[in-house]
């Protein structure tokens, strides 16, 4: 199986000095997700919790909702010419009597791993398949207190990042900030699948009271996820889409950009923000 980093040689120039070193850079391979064994999409992605991305692709296409829904995931023998696994393509099984939603699996959608599945869907299509809509789920109310003191903690989780730095991060925090979960990928919105994959693995669906953090920019792909997935709070540490901030206005999700120290930019859902004083005139 691949492996999440991989070295290479490096020609290092520092202060007009040369030298020769290995160097640990991130693992960037294909995977190729098939449903019920047809080829639906191909994602450059870091190798490592595939089944996870998979799944949770599939709950952002609205092809998965809960643990019942998914029969089974398994790597694809003979993936090759000569009939080796490269464990680079997986196939998902869903069970028995799942509705699969109008997703074209002859399309062979291919994502990169900087935008994902970029202009597939719209604010309309995401509104309307949303399995949790976000503006009906129980209050959420987080400080910005504990807003500012989470990307320094998912900087302290990201373990790969440390060796390579090539590696985006997401991680959910439950509403009082306790970090339940971190993956970190190539791709932000690998990243993002893998978590919400593995909490349709667990049973966890919807994440109704989390907080979803981005070590990136928020995409409308990233939005898109965290609503398919009933998240009620996106953060990012650098800016949103104004797709994201259209998506976010249009379904209740909370959306904060900026978010650096003790400042951060709340684009839509402010109520879910326990702010002290009132937001200044424009």
């Amino acid at each position: 199986m691949g492996r999440v980093t991989e070295r290479r040689k490096v020609i290092r120039v520092r202060d007009g000095a040369v030298s020769t070193r290995p160097d640990t850079l991130v693992a960037e391979e294909p995977l190729e997700i098939r449903l019920n064994g047809k080829p639906l999409a191909i994602t450059m992605r870091t190798p490592g919790d595939d089944f996870a991305l998979a799944a949770g692709f599939l709950v952002s296409e609205g092809v998965l909702g809960e643990r019942g829904d998914l029969r089974n995931i398994v790597y694809c023998a003979g993936a090759t010419v000569d009939g080796s696994n490269t464990y680079n393509v997986v196939d998902v099984q869903t069970a028995p009597g799942v509705v699969i939603p109008d997703i074209t699996l002859e399309r062979n959608v291919y994502t990169t791993s900087s935008c994902g599945l970029c202009g597939k869907a719209s604010l309309d299509a995401v509104r309307t398949t949303a399995r949790w809509p976000i503006a009906d789920t129980p209050p959420v109310r987080v400080k910005p207190e504990l807003l500012a003191s989470l990307p320094d903690r998912l900087r302290a989780a990201q373990r790969v990042f440390d060796r390579t730095g090539g590696l985006h991060a997401a991680a959910l925090f439950a509403e009082d900030g306790e970090l339940l979960d971190v993956r970190e990928d190539v791709g932000r919105h690998n990243a993002v699948d893998k978590l919400v994959g593995r909490a349709l693995q667990n049973g966890g669906l919807p994440l109704s009271r989390t907080i979803l953090l981005v070590s990136g920019r928020a995409s409308f792909e990233l939005a898109q996820k965290a609503v398919m997935a009933g998240i009620p709070v996106l953060a990012a540490v650098s800016a949103p889409s104004s797709l994201a901030v259209d998506l976010a206005q249009e379904t209740g999700l909370t959306l904060v950009g900026f978010l650096r120290g003790s400042s951060m930019n709340v684009y839509a859902g402010e109520d879910r923000i326990a702010l002290r004083a009132a937001a200044a005139q424009g």
